[in-house]
């Protein structure tokens, strides 16, 4: 026999039940567009003309990285552009392992697809690369350095916008 009580328990668990779907639903679709801001919390570099300053107390890799960052800005796009042969331009990854080697962060450069295993896994304290097959870029200081801010045959650009990072893998330099 089933009691007038029963009637009331059963209603309030399945309305438990529905509002904990709903929460986790909405939490699953708000951690999958996170963007590029979402990863850095430090002291933001200063953004003016094109060009970057490294915030004050940054170690002297990211001052390095900045600079190299800095010396790209006006190269055009070139597929293929910064490993080694001769070329007019840079690509996604070759503007990254420029940016790379110059601060000492990496050895030689490396295409897109490669960055997935670079470094450390997730957010790095000052530079933090975003990678998967076909495209990567980076932030550093909290802005993105990236080949595709711009539309199509534009070389590496500093850019402010956030960029959605789904799909990418995050990650970092050792010691950054």
């Amino acid at each position: 026999m089933i009691s007038q009580s029963s009637f009331i328990i059963f209603p309030m668990l399945f309305l438990r039940l529905l509002l904990l779907a709903t929460l986790s639903l909405l939490v699953s679709c708000a951690s999958s567009k996170r963007t590029t801001e979402d990863y850095y919390d430090g002291p933001r570099a200063i953004f003016a003309n094109g060009q970057v300053i490294a915030p004050r107390g940054a170690p002297a890799t990211v001052h390095r990285a900045v600079a190299a960052a800095n010396e790209i800005q006006a190269a055009p796009y070139a597929y293929g552009g910064g490993h080694g042969s001769q070329s007019n331009g840079l690509d996604c990854s070759g503007s990254v392992s420029y940016v790379l080697r110059h601060a000492g962060l990496l050895e030689s450069s490396m295409p897109s697809s490669s960055f997935r295993k670079y470094g450390r896994s997730g957010q790095g304290k000052w530079i933090t690369v975003f990678a998967r097959p076909g495209h990567v870029f980076m932030t550093i200081c909290g802005l993105r350095l990236d080949t595709s801010s711009r539309g199509t045959g534009i070389g590496p650009r500093w850019t402010t916008k956030p960029r959605a990072t789904k799909g990418f893998s995050v990650r970092h330099p050792s010691g950054s």
